[in-house]
């Protein structure tokens, strides 16, 4: 399945994704820098710029009043659905605002609860939203996963592969119960019945991100 590429003017680690042919690339704003760079020209610019401070001579351009509701990596999102992608790979979206970074948590849940696949890739952190689904680790993860209710209670959420594992276990917005949980260089997976929970870990050098199921 193609990726729509959406490149933020947050927090970068080490991690830089390998684009293909058939993906669609998106600078949202100040993420054209981040491009710029590395000597990638997007496919598509989209945002207010203020944060880039200038509008790029590029022939693709989507721009937004400063003023407006939505965020550049919303608009960037809504761009890549419009255009048929389904999974969204969102860099530079993490760290700097911590507003920004749960706007961004929040798109995640909207992506998934319409049927979609969102991945943020931050400085040593990676979120996905699940919905009514599972996601598979592959052996190989270290390091801590949490899990977390989004937008109302997660039922039959279970755990499998990790230090502490839960059985059809249900997940509410008001106690962590799915905080800090540990990887055992196992496969190990995370279902949910019926809601939507917030998955964030530690990126693996070498590793792929986790699959769908």
């Amino acid at each position: 399945m193609a990726i729509c590429y959406i490149f933020g003017s947050g927090e970068y680690g080490a991690q830089w994704p390998q684009m293909g042919e058939g993906d669609l690339v998106i600078a949202a704003d100040g993420g054209y820098a981040q491009l710029e760079r590395r000597g990638i020209v997007p496919h598509l610019l989209v945002g207010d710029f203020d944060s880039l401070g200038y509008v790029p001579p590029h022939p693709h351009i989507i721009r937004h009043p400063v003023r407006k509701d939505d965020t550049d990596t919303a608009l960037a999102l809504r761009e890549g659905w419009k255009r048929g992608f389904r999974e969204f790979h969102i860099y530079g979206g993490m760290g700097g605002r911590l507003d920004h970074t749960l706007a961004n948590l929040q798109l995640l849940v909207g992506l998934a609860e319409q049927g979609g696949t969102g991945f943020l890739v931050g400085e040593g952190s990676v979120a996905t939203a699940l919905t009514g689904g599972t996601i598979v680790f592959p052996a190989g993860c270290r390091g801590t996963l949490s899990v977390f209710a989004a937008n109302g209670p997660a039922e039959g959420v279970t755990l499998t592969g990790l230090l502490y594992p839960l059985k059809h276990a249900r997940l509410t917005g008001d106690v962590p119960l799915g905080v800090s949980n540990e990887f055992l260089d196992v496969p190990a997976s995370v279902t949910v019945a019926e809601g939507t929970v917030l998955v964030l870990w530690r990126p693996q050098p070498g590793l792929p991100l986790p699959q769908r199921h």
